[in-house]
Order: C-alpha cells, then structure tokens, then sequence
C-alpha cells in the first residue's frame, strides 16, 4: 500500500449522460496518485460500456460489478477493493475541480489522523437552480469554509456526499460503509461527528454538484424526508439527549408531527409548544399543545425546532440566546 495512494470510490447506475465529465474531471486532477473504483449497480444503460473503455486506456481506473443490490453495497463492494491510505467519495454524475484531491490531501497532512477534508461545492442544473438550492448551498459553504459543519447537522446533510476525504484508519473506525442505514450519507456525517473528527475549514470550490429530476437523492424511497427524521432522531437521542432535562418539541406542522411520534414510540416524554392559537389547548396523538408562556414552568429544558419560517426561527434564535441557551447543547433546528 503506497501511503500517499487516494482511493475514490464511485458507485453508478444509468448515469450514460454525465459519466464521462465526471471520469475526466478525475483524470484532470493535478494530484495523480489515485485509484478511481466505478461499482456498477445494475445498469441497463451505456455507463458501464463507457467506464470499461476508461479502464482499458487508464489503469487507476478500475470497473466492478456490485455484489449485491443498491448503492450501500456498492460503496463496500468498492472499498473492499480499494488500496488507498485515504478515502473519498465521489458520485458519477458530479464534476471534481482539478484541485480536489490535492487540497484535501494536503489538508491532511497538515492535520493529520481524526481529521475530515471537505470541500466547498457549487450546485448546477440544466434549466436553473431553485432559490431552496441555492440557499442550501450557501449554507453549506458557511459552514465549511470555518469547519463548523457539525454545529448545524440536525437541520440538513451538512457535509455533501461527493465530497469528503479522510485517513484509511479513521474511515474504517467509525464502521465505514458497513451499517445498512439509509440515507448512508447523511448516516456517514453523523458517524464522523460521532467520533470526533474535525472537519478542516475550506474557503475552495471542490465540487460542481449536478441537480437533475430523476437523480437517485429525488426520488427513491430511503431519501424521503421521513427517512431522514427518523435517521436525526436516532443520533440526537444517541448522542445529544440529556434526560435529566425537559425536552421540548416547537412547532405542530407537518415535521413536528412526525417528529413527535417517532419520540413517543421511543417512549421519550416531551412537552409539545405551539403558537398557533387554533391548536394551543387541543391534543394530538394525546399530547397536549402548550404556548410559548409555558416554557417559563420548565428548568433548564432542552428544545427541538421544527419551526420551518425562517422569520420564525431568527425570533426563535433570539429568544434562546437571550436566555444564554447554547446550540447543540440547550436547543437543535430539525429544519
């Protein structure tokens, strides 16, 4: 194993039209010490008649078969074949900027072990990129270009699957591609941060992150918004629940519904805040909606926000800082 070798594993399945900007954008890059493995999942299109033909003028670039169906075992079919000291991912309808792989290498070097490279990315779209996508990432770049991707992990993915790089050993410490949870990469970002690791601030563009109706993230089953509650749930209760302290629940629309069921069916007591004047007093799923008014009765209470307003949650955000609550601590946006 050559300590300096980037393994980049590439999971695909019918992606004809974008595959070969991707495959370049990896042969483009100025660090050349790299393995690229492309993990067919079943495709029925030309993608896998293109990767052989990459694969047979270039050996870094390797061409397997998934062993199983979807794309968790692609990802572990791909990195029980890969030779690298370090791993990254990348999808096969996303373009790296040729300074990917060796600003994220030189970033860990410089940091070393327990340590996470991430990149800034830029979303693009054949007819346009809504408002919704071009906030996310702006958000996303805040948070990246300082490294405090964690501090808001509950509200979105806060690191983009294509686009992180990390030492062999770590990748492997925190079970890598191995639990069968879905969404796997927002699963992964919750692992990484379950074990500590650092994300190392970036102000570069590293990745141009394609958008399109039929991507796998739009309309498959495990990416539903239900899958990811269910996903923030699991980890909060894991890793940031004190119940030692009230836990409030804000907001009763569609999120804080969902959301107050999955902590009733973990058995989690909860007082449910509300300030729709319509259902303050009213029950629902046998628990009673309580105004703002009631937080006072509470010490010391720790909150969940599903409050999707943005003007909301600033009122919000206020009324907690005034109260020197502490994020990730006192009180966690779910949105």
């Amino acid at each position: 194993m050559q300590d300096d070798l980037i393994s980049i594993v590439i999971p695909f399945k019918n992606t004809e039209l974008y595959i070969s900007e991707c495959v370049d954008s990896i042969l483009n890059q100025t660090y050349t010490n790299w393995e690229a493995i492309f993990v067919d999942d079943h495709s029925n299109d030309t993608s896998t008649t293109i990767i052989k033909s990459y694969s047979k003028k270039d050996s870094r670039i390797k061409h397997l078969k998934n062993k199983g169906n979807g794309i968790i075992d692609a990802l572990k079919t791909a990195f029980n074949y890969s030779n690298g000291c370090y791993i990254s991912r990348m999808d096969s309808d996303d373009i790296m900027t040729p300074i990917r792989l060796e600003t994220m290498f030189n970033s860990l070097k410089i940091y070393g072990r327990q340590h996470l490279a991430v990149g800034q990315v830029t979303y693009f779209r054949a007819d346009g990129l809504s408002d919704g996508f071009a906030r996310y990432e702006q958000w996303l770049n805040k948070l990246t270009r300082v490294g405090s991707n964690y501090s808001e992990i509950y509200k979105e993915c806060v690191i983009p699957s294509p686009c992180w790089m990390l030492h062999r050993d770590d990748f492997t410490a925190c079970d890598g591609f191995e639990p069968n949870r879905y969404p796997e990469d927002y699963d992964l970002v919750f692992r990484f941060y379950k074990a500590k690791y650092k994300c190392i601030p970036c102000d570069k563009v590293l990745l141009h992150w394609r958008d399109y109706s039929t991507r796998t993230s739009r309309t498959h089953k495990h990416y539903a918004e239900n899958s990811f509650l269910d996903l923030k749930v699991h980890y909060f209760l894991d890793l940031n629940y004190d119940c030692k302290r009230p836990l409030t629940v804000w907001g009763a629309g569609a999120k804080g519904k969902t959301l107050a069921k999955l902590l009733i069916a973990n058995n989690i007591p909860f007082y449910w805040i509300c300030d729709n004047p319509k259902k303050i007093g009213k029950h629902i799923y046998d628990q009673k909606l309580l105004s703002f008014k009631h937080l006072s009765q509470l010490q010391h209470p720790q909150s969940i926000v599903t409050v999707a307003n943005l003007e909301a949650q600033k009122e919000i955000k206020t009324f907690f800082k005034s109260h020197n609550m502490q994020t990730m601590i006192d009180y966690f946006f779910f949105c």
